[in-house]
Parts: structure tokens; sequence; C-alpha cells
């Protein structure tokens, strides 16, 4: 068995609440979904195969790391090749994930010790309402450290805020928000910043407004 990674490297989390932890980077290939503002480069021409032996081989060998951040893309579109690879790491499991695939975290979970799971807003992925699979996706990782990351601009809406805030409540988990980012700019001003977190502190208090960290440093 063998799946296709587009690299792997190290640095620090530059996301969420766990910035600054120094993580060992697995950039899966391929995404089930289109965000308007996603970065990553989706070419495959330079990524490499490997085998769970292989790549839990490079795993271990980084022992500095605090976790393992499998990211991509989306990696649980990989189930198969992560209940292989999973077992043979010695390194906490970070999992960076759309929160869209249910069905496929179920046979991972029980290796995953962090879960970053966005809340995919339509105002700024362009995609259609997500509300239903996030719900059970958070319903089958609740019982893992997990939190949720908002990726928003200025097209949020108020139904937006409160569909998310519902989901905080239920799952009681950190609700991150992250503004949308233009190199190393915000999209978005300081005052609409404040605004947003203060709608979403009305509705559900475990909110942090975090933007991306690593951009700031210019650092991968």
């Amino acid at each position: 068995m063998k799946t296709r990674i587009k690299e792997v490297f190290s640095s620090i989390q530059g996301e969420g609440p766990y910035i600054g932890y120094k993580q060992l980077f697995i950039r899966f290939c391929g995404c089930n979904l289109k965000c308007s503002y996603c970065d990553t480069d989706f070419d495959t021409k330079l990524s490499q195969e490997y085998t769970p032996q292989e790549l839990a081989e490079i795993v271990n060998k980084n022992s500095d790391c605090h976790s393992i951040s499998l990211t991509g893309g989306e990696p649980l579109l990989n189930e198969s090749f992560l209940k292989a690879f999973l077992p043979l790491c010695k390194l906490p499991v970070y999992l960076e994930t759309n929160a869209t695939l249910p069905d496929k975290l179920i046979p991972v979970i029980e290796y995953i010790d962090i879960i970053s799971a966005d809340i995919k807003l339509p105002s700024c992925t362009g995609n259609n309402e997500l509300w239903d699979l996030h719900d059970k996706f958070f319903n089958i990782a609740k019982h893992k450290n997990l939190f949720a990351k908002i990726v928003f601009n200025k097209n949020i809406t108020d139904s937006e805020i409160n569909s998310a805030a519902e989901l905080g409540n239920k799952y009681n988990i950190v609700l991150v928000l992250q503004p949308q980012m233009s190199g190393i700019q915000p999209v978005i001003d300081k005052e609409f910043m404040e605004l947003t977190l203060d709608k979403f502190l009305a509705k559900y208090k475990n909110v942090r407004l975090v933007p991306q960290v690593h951009k700031f440093l210019d650092i991968r």
C-alpha cells in the first residue's frame, strides 16, 4: 500500500491554539473541496509515494517535534493508508481537516490525539453550506482534543455566526477565528475583526481571534 505525499517538513504550527509548537508536517495530495481562498499547491508532479513503513521511519526520526501534523489537502481521503501508518508512529498525531468526511474519521480516530477541524463558511469558501456534515463530524470527534478553525472575510453573515456558535456550544469546543489572508496581510481591517469577534462572543464565550502567525514570521 502506498499513498502520494506532497511534502514532509518540520516547522512551527502557525494556526490555532497550538501556535509555536514544532511539528513534522505531512502534506497529503488532493481535497474534496475547492475553497476560494485555498493557497495550497495541489500539483502532484513533485510529490512522492510512500508506504506506511517508509513514512513512519521518517516520522520516528523527528523526536524533537511536539507532534506530526496530517495536513493537505484533506488527509482523511487516505483513511486506509492512515489506518496502517498511524499505529507505527511514536509522536502524537495532530489532524488538520475540513471536517466534512465523518465516515472516514471513524476507522482512524483511535490513533489521533488532536483534531483541528475547519468550519467552512459559504461566504468565504464559495462552497455550499456544510453544517450537517460538520455536526456529524464533531459528534464523532468530540471525545478527542478538538477545536474548530473558522476562516472569515468581510462577507461573513450573522446567520453563519449563529450557526457556528451553536456548534461551539453543542460540543463545548474552542472556536478559532482566522482572518482570510492575502500574502502576509489580512483582507479585512482590524475594526471588522474586532466587530466579528464581538458578535461571536455575544453568542458563545470560548472564541479566540488568531491570524496565521507563520506568515508574519515568513516561515512555512
